[in-house]
């Protein structure tokens, strides 16, 4: 767990925030690049906030499954749900002690997204606000790149997860960070959408994650499967938590140009949650906290804030 606070700042922080990363890339990489645009961990503790940014077991900083130091086929999806909820609760007690705070807010990426609102509903005492963005839950049984004739699923068995292809964990490289991101940038000069300083510092981070990343060549960082299996079961509208548990403030940001969240995914959680709101960037990537400015972040990052600022009434 990574602290990120605002250097003179006040004893008292406005709020304690936990960042979530997703399916491959961990913590650092995902919310608190060394590059200008590049830390939304920097830009809330900017504004008052304690932030964390945590990486799950398997990731990162983070002790890694006993299982990944041998070959993936070796063992099933390493850290599904139950497990990641049970590291997220741990991050959260540990929190909570650290800065005198009873209740710390959530902000989940993706499957971090997922993995915050299941902690969130089975733990709403110990979340203050939940921010959930690009992230699957449920409203559809389709979806054209994780569910039926993808990759993620068995060719000989309809319907299950391909466990033979991903085995335990994924090997990541640099070029494999990009390719669906580049697809979703709708101009040709993806500089003019991302700063090639941030996708640089990305693609860096990612690969220093791991210190076996070396080892391979092409260089390749390790991430847990479980995410993957989970996913596949989230495209099929098999869910794991119950947005209706989740009592705290909710917002819910769907980039238009998301490639992984469905709209039905943001509209079956804003409508089950008790006090959940809505926001859609209509021309963002999936990587919005990550592109330009006038790309979405500024959006984005705007309604983070005052949605972690406002005051309940």
């Amino acid at each position: 767990v990574r602290e990120v606070r605002r250097p003179g700042a006040a004893s008292e922080p406005k709020s304690a925030v936990l960042l979530i990363h997703g399916a491959r890339v961990p913590g650092v990489a995902s919310f608190d690049l060394p590059v200008a645009g590049g830390s939304i961990a920097a830009d809330l503790a900017a504004g008052g906030h304690l932030v964390y940014v945590l990486d799950l077991r398997g990731y990162g900083a983070s002790s890694r499954p006993v299982a990944m130091d041998s070959p993936p086929d070796k063992s099933a999806p390493l850290m599904r749900t139950e497990d990641v909820v049970a590291d997220i609760s741990a991050a959260v007690d540990g929190i909570a002690k650290w800065s005198d705070v009873s209740r710390i807010s959530l902000v989940g990426w993706a499957t971090g997204g997922h993995w915050a609102g299941a902690y969130a509903s089975r733990f709403p005492q110990t979340v203050d606000r939940l921010i959930l963005y690009n992230t699957l839950y449920g409203g559809s049984d389709q979806h054209p790149t994780l569910g039926t004739g993808s990759l993620l699923e068995n060719p000989d068995r309809p319907g299950t997860f391909n466990v033979h292809a991903f085995g335990g964990y994924r090997l990541n490289t640099r070029p494999s960070l990009f390719t669906a991101w580049d697809d979703s940038i709708p101009v040709a000069d993806k500089a003019q959408w991302r700063d090639p300083a941030v996708a640089a510092a990305y693609g860096d981070a990612a690969l220093a994650s791991d210190e076996t990343a070396s080892t391979r060549q092409p260089p390749s960082f390790r991430s847990p499967s479980g995410a993957m299996a989970d996913s596949f079961e989230l495209a099929f509208d098999r869910r794991q938590w119950s947005a209706a548990a989740l009592t705290m403030p909710v917002l819910v940001i769907r980039s238009g140009r998301d490639f992984w969240s469905r709209p039905e995914d943001a509209k079956a959680i804003v409508d089950e949650a008790p006090k959940a709101e809505r926001l859609n960037i209509p021309d963002a990537t999936h990587f919005v906290h990550l592109d330009r400015e006038a790309a979405g972040r500024g959006v984005f990052l705007g309604a983070v804030k005052r949605f972690l600022d406002r005051q309940e009434e």
